[in-house]
């Protein structure tokens, strides 16, 4: 035991003096950060990791998530060491070109999920260990490196909160308590009890252990797969640049290079070629798979009444009963989501979150990385919670779909604080993102099914009321797509709306058409992509587009038809309305009208940009 004990300790230390190289060659990094944990990692690749490196999308595979991402140069050690990359590619380390980036990213086959925004490596690591748990039901364990610093982020404890009330026993969370952040000590220092306690109340097990005695760190991962419904936490009591007097447990060396590497080295012994072959995954267990039936889709009569949120509901639970990848996850509000509907018919496939939006997000982050298709869905409004976790998953290059309800001030009643009011903005700034904007049930139906081969993120908003069925169920509604739904050869303006005001653009034209004025009217169902060749289309036939938005000005609708003709010499004059207010309590009649978005201040503000009633506004030179 002795000779595997210092085999360990001098992985350990190649681990160092690897994560020291690699910053100095990129001339930027974490290597004191990366030393602290350089033993925990060792012991781990050396006995208990199960994955093969040459078959990254084994089933079987254990995952291994660096929540403290900006210990990259201790993962890319670990990958070399594993045989798994060079020792160039390691020193090419965040240069131009590397998929060795500064915080790893999934364009490394190894790497799981983007990781650098702290507090974000635990919550999707639960979801992937609550995809092992109820999904896949394969015996994969998660393994995840947290740091102390990041413990004090609210995202932390909502894993820490979910993963003990699901009795995830297959997620194992390494805490690196090495005292120093990046300005100075972290909240609770070495205070290690003090973490156990914590850990213990949200039911997990906890283990303390010597982060440096690879004795202990063997011990504790022992007991650790030593499963009894509970996760465990390991509480690391280790040291900042652990080895190297000059940085050792040292403030003001956070994300930076050592002076002088090579003299590091030296005194770390030296570099090392130890080559670890991690243990390859035993066993031929395939993913569970859940039984489907061909279920007739859902639909609805034209005029009839209902809200999209159900559309969403009824059309996801039927699409589900044929296709058994799908998964729906909601933040305690399915009664108003409509995902009870899907959880009554496949309750195996539904996961209750509770109100913990960064959780949700982050556990359908794990969930798509096991091939699963997940829908998550709360209010509009608190998806803002979660924001920086839609960021992030959009680093992750992940395939999620997001469905926010009560959108705008026509939920009514319950005020400003229920109101989605940014989210097309937030949405539509996510990298590839697309965002849908459906206006009646079998719009909704059709965009759902589109949704679920969508790459990227996705994003359904949908409206609290019930409204006209305006499409019939077999008509085809495509991303990137719109709709005209009203229009002559004598339009004289184009009305461009979505979900609840299409309703009130098409009423305004009704009330329009009555006074001879002819009003264009396009459903831009698809915010993102956005159907530019409909838009200038309409913008040459009329010269003059009237936006109309439940939602803030800034980045909604409005903007987004904007930028279309940013690059135009010839444009057509855009005039948007939108909530520029802010909301109260009222009934969404009243609502709409207090922010000048209903079918009244619509009708109005066209006869007021329009030189006459029933005149054609000139168009635009081209």
């Amino acid at each position: 035991m002795s000779d595997e004990f210092e085999r360990w300790r001098e992985l350990g230390q190649q681990m160092r003096v690897d994560s020291i190289r690699a910053a100095a060659a990129a001339g930027s990094g974490h290597p004191t950060s990366s030393m602290s944990a350089a033993d925990l990692m060792a012991v781990l690749l050396a006995k208990y990791l199960r994955y093969d490196f040459d078959q990254p999308t084994e089933p079987l595979n254990d995952h291994l998530v660096f929540s403290k991402g900006h210990a990259s140069p201790l993962l890319y050690a670990l990958y070399k060491a594993a045989g798994a990359i060079s020792d160039a590619e390691l020193l090419s380390f965040r240069k131009l070109g590397s998929r060795l980036e500064g915080h790893p990213t999934p364009g490394i086959p190894w790497v799981d999920v983007a990781t650098g925004s702290l507090g974000q490596g635990l919550p999707c690591g639960v979801g992937l260990a609550l995809a092992g748990k109820r999904l896949d039901r394969v015996p994969y364990r998660v393994w995840v490196l947290c740091g102390d610093s990041e413990m004090a982020e609210g995202s932390i404890w909502e894993a820490f909160d979910h993963a003990g009330h699901e009795q995830l026993d297959n997620l194992i969370a390494i805490i690196d308590v090495n005292r120093l952040g990046q300005r100075g000590e972290t909240m609770l220092g070495w205070d290690t009890d003090a973490y156990v306690r914590r850990a213990q109340a949200f039911g997990w097990r906890a283990i303390e252990i010597d982060g440096h005695d690879v004795g202990e760190i063997d011990r504790a991962y022992e007991q650790a797969l030593a499963g009894d419904g509970r996760p465990v936490a390991i509480i690391a009591r280790t040291v900042k640049g652990k080895g190297v007097a000059a940085v050792e447990n040292r403030n003001g060396f956070h994300g930076k290079p050592l002076a002088d590497p090579e003299a590091a080295i030296r005194e770390l012994g030296g570099p090392r070629e130890l080559t670890v072959r991690a243990s390859a995954p035993a066993g031929d267990a395939q993913p569970h798979r859940f039984e489907t039936h061909e279920a007739p889709a859902a639909s609805w009569k034209v005029g009839e009444e209902v809200a999209t949120r159900r559309g969403f509901g009824e059309a996801l639970a039927a699409l589900a009963a044929s296709n058994d990848r799908i998964v729906a996850l909601d933040g305690e509000v399915g009664n108003s989501t409509y995902t009870e509907l899907f959880a009554a018919g496949h309750p195996d496939r539904y996961f209750e979150m509770y109100i913990a939006e960064q959780q949700l997000v982050a556990t359908a982050v794990g969930f798509q990385v096991r091939g699963w298709v997940p829908f998550a869905a709360t209010f509009a409004a608190f998806l803002s919670r979660a924001y920086d976790f839609i960021r992030m998953a959009a680093v992750s290059r992940a395939d999620i779909r997001l469905v926010g309800s009560h959108c705008g001030v026509s939920i009514g009643e319950d005020g400003p604080s229920q109101m989605g009011l940014e989210d097309i903005a937030a949405l539509r700034a996510v990298h590839g993102s697309t965002v849908l904007y459906p206006c009646c049930a079998n719009q909704t139906a059709k965009l759902v099914q589109a949704m679920a081969v969508q790459p990227g993120i996705s994003y359904l908003r949908t409206t609290r009321a019930a409204t006209p069925v305006l499409y019939a169920a077999d008509e085809e509604f495509e991303i990137g797509g719109s709709r005209v739904v009203r229009s002559s050869d004598r339009d004289q303006v184009t009305l461009v709306a979505a979900g609840i005001t299409l309703h009130e653009a098409l009423a305004a034209a009704d009330e329009l058409a009555a006074e001879k004025v002819a009003a264009r009217v396009v459903d831009l169902y698809s915010v993102k992509p956005i159907d530019e060749r409909t838009l200038i289309e309409a913008a040459e036939a009329t010269g003059l587009i009237v936006t109309v938005e439940d939602h803030h000005a800034e980045g909604g609708v409005g903007d987004a038809v904007l930028e279309v003709f940013a690059d135009h010499t010839s444009r057509p004059r855009i005039v948007t309305l939108a909530v520029r207010v802010m909301p109260t309590s009222g009934t969404p009649a009243e609502l709409l009208a207090q922010a000048g978005i209903d079918r009244t201040h619509i009708a109005q503000t066209v006869r007021e940009l329009l030189p006459a009633a029933g005149t054609p506004t000139p168009r635009p030179n081209r």
